[in-house]
């Protein structure tokens, strides 16, 4: 496979949406990839979140169950969670799968607290008891399952159910930051989830994460903002973006108004950033400038969130060249505002050039 630069790789990473068969869910395939590589599989909590119909509550925190693939090292290989938006072919009715249950609050601080406190091995009925004992109060258990946490004053902090029909089949694969060239990585994690009988989900995106630490700079991202604005729409048509596809929408108004002012180009990277963050970027947009406005240490990314789901690795790694050639030209001062070929602007491999050229021309 030809690469699109004689560059360094960039640190990138990955997240693959997938569906596990009936039958089957995410753990197996965590199971599977540490089977392959001599590893343990650890299960973890892992942040979601969902829109509310609750007047005065606009999104519902959640905690799903994660299962991570560990190497012999320790080191991860790939992550499974679930993805709420993946909803496509699901039985609602189905019957909950022992041991399987999300946790949810209001307040996104709270489960943080669970995170720290709690195992998320542990049983259903008796996993917030830690908080519970934090709060000094002890748990309530309702019907169906269900068991609350509340304060000395009744106030909700949090509750655990059992996880709602044949959730434990979403499965978003969330690689590590891949220092090298990522191709042999992605081919055996692609090729265990074939093997299971996993498949692309209706919904399904591919997002991929950049290293943002060469990007640290107010006119870099003064110019990529600019790039990725202008080319949004056929961008978005050059990759096929899934229209199924939920969570995505153009850059913000104020992001891209922000970064064209003179204040900001002209600014030092600590204020640029705050900058930034004062526009207050959301993660669901086609692209998230979210994690390196907040200089988020363990996510300290650009991510592109366009492309549509595969499971072919190929495909995908073509897909983050093509991010990563936009990411160069912004670097490199090559941001015209007049131009109108994007892909004649990049710097590209022969092989990437004649693909995207064609799939220009038949689009």
């Amino acid at each position: 496979m030809t690469g699109s630069t004689q560059r360094r790789p960039w640190k990138q990473g990955f997240e693959i949406e997938l569906m596990a068969p009936q039958g089957l869910s995410r753990r197996d395939l965590a199971e599977r990839v540490a089977q392959r590589v001599g590893g343990r599989v650890k299960t973890v909590f892992y942040p979601q979140s969902e829109p509310s119909l609750v007047p005065g509550m606009p999104v519902f925190e959640n905690l799903v169950l994660g299962y991570e693939a560990l190497d012999a090292a320790g080191e991860r290989v790939a992550l499974c969670v679930d993805d709420l938006t993946l909803r496509d072919g699901l039985n609602p009715l189905a019957a909950p799968l022992p041991g399987w249950m999300r946790i949810l609050s209001d307040d996104a601080r709270l489960l943080a607290l669970v995170t720290e406190h709690c195992d998320p091995d542990a049983d259903l009925v008796d996993v917030l008891a830690p908080v519970a004992a934090l709060f000094g109060t002890v748990l309530d258990h309702a019907e169906s399952g269900i068991a609350k946490v509340v304060d000395r004053a009744a106030r909700s902090i949090a509750m655990v159910a059992p996880l709602p029909g044949e959730r434990e089949r979403p499965c978003e694969i969330i690689t590590p930051p891949y220092e090298a060239d990522p191709e042999t990585a992605l081919i055996a994690l692609l090729a265990d989830a074939a093997a299971l009988g996993f498949t692309v989900p209706k919904e399904a995106a591919v997002h991929i994460h950049f290293d943002a630490g060469p990007l640290c700079d107010a006119s870099i991202v003064s110019r990529l903002v600019e790039t990725l604005h202008r080319h949004g729409d056929y961008l978005r048509k050059l990759v096929g973006t899934n229209p199924a596809c939920v969570r995505l929408g153009p850059i913000a108004d104020e992001i891209v108004a922000r970064v064209r002012s003179e204040a900001f180009r002209s600014a030092d990277w600590d204020r640029a950033r705050q900058m930034l963050a004062e526009t207050k970027p959301t993660k669901y947009a086609d692209f998230n400038f979210l994690n390196i406005a907040h200089a988020l240490p363990e996510k300290h990314t650009v991510e592109a969130r366009i492309f549509p789901g595969s499971m072919d690795a190929e495909e995908i790694l073509r897909n983050a060249r093509l991010m990563e050639a936009i990411l160069v030209r912004a670097m490199d001062g090559d941001a015209a505002q007049s131009d109108t070929d994007l892909i004649a602007s990049l710097e590209l491999s022969s092989t990437d050039r004649a693909f995207w050229t064609a799939r220009m021309i038949k689009g």
